[in-house]
């Protein structure tokens, strides 16, 4: 079974790239929103595994988008890593991650097998999270 992710960015060409790159690996199906308004609703019909969210976007904020994420009763357990133009390689730390008030950011040039990586480590931590939580493995609304 495939990790479905679900990829939010208000630059198409960067989204269908993500995409590709991501489907490419065979590991995932990935489906992709352009407008931060209309995301919510589109990730919920997606039902994704993660959500890889940009920070800048036009229209919503990506950190109050997240907000709306974890609010929504479908949602709130998917995890969200932020993939952002805001950090660097070189500033990003353990392994070109940087993790503030709970929340991952990793920087848009990040080579695809350490996306890769911290994708399949959010999704078994949430997976494990849920597990001791008694609820269901999968994320269950597809």
């Amino acid at each position: 079974m495939k990790t479905r992710v679900f990829v939010i960015d208000d630059e198409p060409d960067y989204t269908h790239m993500l995409r590709r790159s991501l489907e490419l690996q065979g590991y995932f199906e990935v489906g992709e929103e352009n407008n931060a308004t209309a995301a919510v609703s589109a990730a919920r019909a997606f039902g994704p595994d993660l959500i890889l969210l940009d920070v800048m976007m036009p229209d919503l904020d990506g950190t109050d988008l997240a907000e709306q994420i974890r609010a929504d009763r479908q949602l709130r357990d998917v995890p969200v890593l932020f993939l952002t133009a805001l950090v660097t390689g070189s500033d990003a730390t353990r392994g070109g991650a940087c993790k503030s008030g709970g929340n991952t950011f990793l920087p848009k040039t990040i080579p695809p097998g350490r996306l890769i990586r911290c994708i399949e480590d959010a999704v078994r931590r949430a997976k494990e999270a849920r597990q001791k939580q008694g609820q269901p493995a999968a994320t269950g609304w597809k």
